[in-house]
């Protein structure tokens, strides 16, 4: 027997552990794609790394086999349908971690309404219901090809082959009794502030026609004041 062969990690975390913008976008990537862990998207950040190095390495080297080491990379990106027919290598640069996790299998059986949830087709993955161009996958992670995309179904000895079953039915969400309570209470609450508005509104009129009479009564008497002063320097 030999040594062991040294473990080598195929990605790297991330440099810093505590960085704010990154634990966030990592939250809202394990909520959106169901993962289990981080370490599903620091894989996929390496590999999509590795992709635009290798893209970096073409455009900046020379050779003979440089044009042939192109055309294999291109090809291999249209195969998982990260690039698209057409599409220069150039554009690899664009890549982004959500672009590789829209491959996954996980999220192509949410994507093809094969499960309800995220959550529910990993379920579904891991204890042997899906098979992938009639070969059985138990791996979230694995990446779908473009021929492979409408290849994915059920096992022909699963439960869940079945259309009808329960766990495949898309439910129907029902407003439930309690919000339309709610609604109708808001409702009403929203009459009762217009019908308090408008009388204030009315009191404010009143009030304002009242200071109005006030204030002529004011002005008369001043005026009346005025006229006998007037009279009585006069005589």
């Amino acid at each position: 027997m030999g040594d062991p062969k040294k473990h080598v990690s195929k990605y790297s975390g991330p440099r810093h552990p505590w960085e704010a913008e990154r634990l966030v976008e990592e939250k809202k990537l394990i909520k959106e794609y169901g993962l289990k862990n981080k370490k599903d998207i620091w894989k996929q950040t390496s590999f999509i790394k590795k992709i635009k190095n290798q893209v970096k390495d073409l455009n900046s080297s020379v050779g003979e086999h440089l044009d042939l080491e192109k055309d294999a990379l291109t090809r291999k990106l249209v195969r998982l349908n990260l690039l698209n027919e057409g599409q220069s290598l150039e554009d690899a640069l664009e890549l982004t971690v959500k672009d590789l996790m829209e491959r996954r299998l996980q999220t192509q059986l949410v994507r093809q309404n094969l499960a309800r949830t995220v959550k529910q087709a990993r379920q579904f993955i891991v204890h042997g219901h899906i098979k992938v161009n009639g070969k059985a996958i138990t791996s979230p992670s694995y990446l779908v090809s473009k021929e492979e995309q409408f290849l994915i179904e059920f096992r022909d000895n699963s439960n869940l082959a079945d259309e009808e079953h329960p766990e495949r039915k898309l439910e129907v969400q029902e407003v439930p009794e309690v919000v339309v309570e709610e609604t109708s209470a808001d409702e009403s609450k929203k009459e009762e502030l217009e019908v308090v508005e408008e009388e204030v509104a009315k009191e404010l009129e009143t009030k304002i026609d009242d200071s109005e009479v006030v204030a002529e009564e004011i002005v008369n008497e001043a005026k009346t004041d005025d006229k006998k002063e007037t009279k009585e320097d006069s005589e």
